[in-house]
């Protein structure tokens, strides 16, 4: 039986007390183990019963004079074997075995468990009558399934590309239907945009610090790219300049809204600045707003203070969800379109039409932007956590955005940040895939999205707070 020290009173009350304090040494495992093995003794023989809050983790930690991350590592193989489980702004309570592997938690009870912060998703809609209002159109087009299984008419239907005008007029783009192609995906708008533009061998700029997949994308077509130097506020004009009396781009690459993934967003005179550079040297924009309807008051768009030299990709994976593969592509000009639609046709054949269908019912009917209200909504919430958490001055982020770039104290690198990460179970992205060129930065992306409850993310939060204000060696002590 673990020796654990009590008050004398009945066990709900030891816990809310925080005074559950378990003998570590008589398991003979790492601590974090120890931990779980002691909760599930104290639960069996009834020293903790259902109900009882325990100690929060870093009081149990200065307790027992452990590591944070220690601790948190043992609430989570807790967590795992149905022991515990958060409710949040309560706390960490002990479970009922008989109630563990049901369904039907309590309302507020949320996991503890790992928590993903690598995947840059929007948070999912939790709201009932929203996800009852989403469902409501699945079941809607179920009606004309068999239709929507056939090949459709590429580009989308008329209905398709009244609802995408509207969708790109929110952003304040005003293009006519002989510019604009539905495709399934940015990332296919890319490809094929860069297909058109370059050809191997040709450059293409992009910002030092960004996207993957235009990596990838130029990989694949054998195209060089030459990366630019930025700031918090962004590419810098200068620069682009500089490279154009070099090499001679052909495109110029650009996630000017909420960057991903350093969070930085373009002012209207750095677009400017950078358009007189464009327009003096022949070089096309690529404009990838995935974030686009996210900000309530974003700077203009590139296609609408360029329209004649920019390529606008505006995808909806990041405003409705990343499963939801689809994207509005503006081109300069009507006889641009040609091209890129054959390309297109010939990479994808055509946009799923279930999924166009559903994006085009969403807009039409106003769903699309209750899901955008609520992600807007949930993103300020959890990057007010982080602004509670994180330490000052280790981070940049966006109060609209659902992404944290973080600058590595002296002492950390990016994997060893990552692998204390993932010690914890927490997932993180270090800055190597999105550097262009050049040594990357000692700094890692967290998204704030995804499935994970705002329980999960202020869990997960506190683990990496508590890393980031402390030692580096210290924190790599697990038992």
């Amino acid at each position: 039986m673990a020796a654990t020290e009590y008050d004398g009173r009945p066990g709900p009350q030891v816990g809310m007390s925080g005074a559950w304090r378990p003998d570590l040494k008589r398991w003979g495992k790492p601590h974090y183990l120890a931990i779980a093995e002691a909760l599930a003794e104290d639960i069996r023989t009834g020293r903790l019963t259902p109900g009882t809050r325990l100690p929060t983790q870093r009081a149990l930690a200065e307790a027992l004079d452990l590591n944070f991350t220690t601790v948190s590592r043992g609430y989570v193989a807790a967590h795992k074997r149905g022991l515990i489980e958060g409710r949040v702004g309560q706390g960490t309570f002990v479970v009922d075995p008989a109630r563990s592997t049901r369904p039907g938690s309590p309302v507020g009870a949320a996991r503890i468990g790992p928590v993903d912060f690598t995947m840059n998703l929007p948070p999912e809609p939790d709201a009932p009558a929203l996800r009852a209002r989403m469902q409501a159109s699945l079941v809607d087009l179920s009606g004309d399934l068999i239709n929507l299984l056939r090949y459709q008419g590429f580009g989308g239907t008329d209905e398709d590309k009244e609802a995408a005008l509207r969708w790109l007029k929110g952003r304040g783009i005003d293009t006519t239907r002989e510019r604009l192609l539905i495709c399934p995906g940015a990332h296919s708008a890319l490809f094929s945009v860069l297909g058109q533009v370059a050809r191997p061998g040709d450059v293409i700029c992009a910002e030092r610090i960004t996207y993957p997949g235009i990596r990838a994308l130029a990989a694949h077509l054998g195209l060089r790219l030459v990366d630019l130097p930025m700031d918090r506020y962004g590419v810098d004009p200068d620069a682009f300049a500089a490279v154009c009396t070099k090499v001679a781009p052909r495109a110029i690459y650009l996630n000017p809204l909420l960057q991903n993934p350093t969070t930085a967003t373009l002012s209207l005179s750095r677009r400017q600045a950078v358009i007189a550079v464009a327009r003096r040297y022949a070089v096309s924009i690529i404009e990838d707003d995935a974030y686009a309807r996210l900000c309530p008051a974003p700077p203009p768009s590139f296609a609408e203070l360029a329209p004649e030299i920019t390529y606008y990709v505006a995808g909806l994976a990041k405003c409705l969800g990343a499963g939801l593969r689809l994207a509005f592509l503006v081109a300069p000009s009507a006889r641009s379109v040609l091209p890129l639609a054959g390309a297109l046709r010939t990479a994808t054949v055509m946009a799923s039409p279930i999924a166009t269908a559903l994006a085009t019912r969403w807009i039409m009917d106003g769903t699309a932007e209750a899901v955008v209200q609520f992600v807007r909504e949930e993103s300020a919430a959890r990057q007010r956590i982080a602004a509670s958490l994180l330490p000052t001055g280790t981070y940049t982020a966006d109060p609209h955005g659902f992404h944290v770039w973080i600058t590595l104290p002296e002492g950390w690198t990016r994997a060893a940040f990552a692998s204390q990460g993932r010690s914890a179970g927490l997932g993180v992205v270090g800055s190597d895939p999105f550097c262009v060129a050049g040594t990357p930065p000692e700094a890692v992306r967290l998204c704030l999205g995804g499935p994970s409850t705002r329980q999960q993310i202020t869990h997960g939060l506190e683990v990496l707070a508590h890393a980031l204000e402390g030692s580096p060696a210290l924190a790599s002590t697990y038992i």
